[in-house]
């Protein structure tokens, strides 16, 4: 019996030791949330009202948008029909919240000519509304003739002054079906506007892309690998836009357009891979990957809030949470080792493993997939949970009081009376994890996480109550001169209030 009470709590002391040490060791620390860490928390509304399939669909591509950036700890969920998203830490966040909004949508489109910048038209004119370019300024591949050797056209083609007075399409209105006025994008183009034809395939097409530097022209591009179907079509697309440009339309810019195979004399197949290139910077080449790679968003989203917390407010309330919590604590410690003597070092000491346990899992929670950050409300379910945790230690010592006083001695009274408080202990534990789960299925944003930090400190306690002190406590009653120590010992401490221990 012994030695199976010995071997229960070293075990438990080992595991706590090791998984301390190894987050340790690993460079592991909880996570901080947003009003710990300092960050941003957006909350967009859907343009027009989804189905909950669309809404977990756009959830998902904002997730993988978000944790392909890089944003550690964010987190994404649906709130009253909102899209609430929190970042914490992050140096950039205005490009992550317009990466967030992004619908990303892609259209191939062939460029039928170039327009000039807009100038509003004088007074009593009216613009063309029908979107024709003159012949002369056409940028067919006859009109263009590519020359093989040099890669670029024979002919250079002036923009079609006809559009000078046409107002730009606005990206509401780049509808793929119609010829629209596009500008370039920021790194400039070959024209300032073009006119561009209706769509001939769009970014579905696409099944990853990758920024890359090119060393060759020295220029940040994006290499995407297109689906099996769509590099079929898009060998199609680029054949009728043979020695022709053809213009890449994101989102109502034209980020690149690009002349087909200037350098060969006959078509051949892309073989199911292609290159945007552009004026792209590094930050744009991978902004405009990320975007092709999770797809467009099934509805636009309108940015509603946007809420920024400093570091400096997040640091503030970590140590007002961390000073009430070590207060309370120490204060509670010092009153059990007053009360209870030995068995009040057994609480510090249980406590301890528990604090061991419960950081290591919550370090290695955010570093899985799960990606779990301690907010403020997380840690006031910490703090809420020391208390529980000590109800277990004072039923037990009570309990065993209780035995001592009725006339049996410690010995026998320890293991006794563990069995009647384990059952109390476990009742009692039980109704605060039903809480905790109740609200964690029912409940949203920072209350979800002070209902999970509740539920497993509980878990937690009926470990430890049961494999650490459960153990300790039956091995110091069984050991005559701890139990009889003046002053200190487990009698002196059941024996509280004048009472003996037999």
């Amino acid at each position: 019996m012994k030695r199976s009470l010995v071997v229960s709590l070293v075990v438990t002391v080992v595991i706590a030791v090791i998984f301390l040490a190894a987050t340790l060791g690993g460079g592991w620390s909880p996570k901080l949330g947003l009003d710990l860490a300092g960050g941003s928390e957006v909350v967009y509304k859907p343009a027009r009202a989804i189905s909950p399939g669309q809404m977990n669909t756009t959830i998902n591509i904002i997730r993988n948008r978000v944790d392909a950036a890089g944003a550690s700890g964010a987190t994404v969920a649906s709130q009253g029909g909102n899209v609430v998203v929190q970042f914490p830490g992050i140096n950039d966040p205005q490009r992550l919240i317009n990466l967030i909004g992004e619908t990303a949508q892609l259209y191939f489109r062939p460029v039928l000519c170039g327009a000039p910048a807009y100038a509003k038209p004088p007074k009593g004119t009216t613009p063309p509304t029908q979107l024709a370019c003159n012949p002369q300024y056409s940028t067919s591949a006859a009109n263009l003739s590519v020359n093989t050797s040099t890669g670029s056209p024979s002919n250079q083609i002036p923009p079609d002054p006809t559009f000078t007075n046409v107002p730009t399409t606005p990206p509401s209105s780049d509808n793929k079906d119609q010829p629209v006025v596009l500008p370039a994008g920021a790194g400039g183009g070959i024209y300032a506007r073009y006119v561009l034809g209706p769509s001939q395939l769009n970014g579905t097409a696409i099944a990853n892309a990758q920024a890359q530097f090119d060393t060759n022209s020295s220029q940040w591009v994006v290499s995407y690998n297109l689906t099996g179907s769509g590099s079929p079509a898009w060998d199609r697309v680029a054949q009728a836009n043979f020695h022709a440009y053809l213009a890449i339309d994101l989102d109502g810019v034209v980020e690149s357009a690009p002349l087909i195979q200037p350098n060969q004399a006959s078509f051949t197949s892309f073989q199911g891979k292609g290159q945007i290139s552009g004026s792209f910077t590094q930050s744009s080449a991978q902004t405009l990957a990320l975007e092709l790679n999770y797809g467009a968003l099934p509805v636009p989203l309108k940015l509603l809030t946007r809420t920024t917390v400093s570091p400096t407010l997040g640091k503030s309330s970590l140590k007002a949470g961390l000073a009430a919590g070590i207060g309370g604590l120490a204060l509670v410690l010092f009153y059990t080792i007053l009360y209870y003597r030995v068995l009040g070092v057994v609480v510090v000491a249980g406590l301890l493993t528990t604090a061991a346990l419960l950081w290591a899992i919550v370090s290695a929670l955010g570093h899985t997939s799960m990606n779990l950050t301690l907010d403020l409300a997380g840690v006031t379910g910490v703090i809420v949970s020391v208390g529980i945790t000590v109800d277990s230690y004072i039923v037990y010592f009570e309990r065993l009081k209780d035995e001592v006083r009725s006339g049996r001695s410690v010995r026998t009274s320890v293991d006794r009376s563990f069995k009647g408080a384990f059952r109390t202990v476990l009742a009692a534990d039980l109704v605060s994890l039903a809480a905790a789960v109740v609200l964690w299925l029912l409940a949203v944003g920072t209350v979800r996480g002070f209902a999970f930090f509740l539920g497993l400190s509980t878990l937690l306690d009926v470990f430890t109550t049961f494999f650490f002190t459960r153990p300790l406590v039956i091995l110091l009653g069984r050991n005559e001169r701890i139990t009889h120590a003046r002053g200190f010992g487990v009698a002196r401490g059941l024996a509280i209030g004048g009472e003996t221990a037999a």
